[in-house]
């Protein structure tokens, strides 16, 4: 996959950056200089492309979901992320994964498969309208979830089903409130404090 990987202090954790759609890799690199320049930097681009622009699964429409696709192309991610660990000497185990809209999608998708180790996420404008099982344990994993109160893509309520999933699953829970969809500078300064 097209990444850019930045080197930080090699004892730190590692930023993992997922775009959102039409975005690429390099989208959201600037956010480390906020979040903590001392962390290790991996941008990755999406291998769809949908009308031109990058994704990282298919959908059949705003909100519908290819399944079958996002199951392949989160164990698409989780092996080139497992590669890139090797390539850069980082530990996958204290990755921390960075997603604006789209990018969160994939990255909820990489929590949530229990054969993954992602424990750690700071998402933005999420949404994941898909069924989560009941009995799923995401005890020990932690999320950060910035939700638009007016966001014309993802309303309120699927952005309080995404908040559900991990809170009444054992996850520990970040949440904040911005207008639309969105990352301003206030909820990324509110993310650096999660860390």
């Amino acid at each position: 996959m097209k990444h850019i990987f930045k080197q930080g202090e090699p004892s730190k954790p590692t930023f993992v950056f997922l775009h959102g759609t039409g975005g690429d890799e390099n989208d959201l690199i600037p956010l480390a200089e906020i979040l903590d320049p001392t962390y290790n930097v991996l941008g990755v681009r999406g291998n769809v492309s949908e009308n031109g622009m990058n994704r990282f699964f298919k959908r059949h429409g705003e909100g519908q979901y290819d399944v079958e696709d996002l199951k392949f192309r989160t164990t698409e991610l989780h092996e080139f992320l497992e590669s890139a660990a090797d390539q850069y000497n980082f530990d996958l185990d204290k990755v921390v994964l960075v997603g604006f809209s789209n990018g969160s999608n994939i990255a909820i998708s990489l929590m949530l498969n229990e054969n993954m180790p992602y424990k750690k996420g700071l998402l933005f404008a999420p949404l994941y309208p898909l069924d989560v099982p009941e009995d799923l344990d995401l005890s020990g994993k932690s999320v950060y979830l910035s939700m638009g109160k007016n966001d014309p893509i993802v309303p309120v309520e699927a952005s309080e089903y995404v908040r559900a999933i991990f809170k009444d699953r054992g996850a520990e829970v970040t949440e904040y409130w911005v207008n639309s969809h969105e990352l301003n500078q206030a909820t990324v300064l509110v993310a650096k404090e999660t860390l």
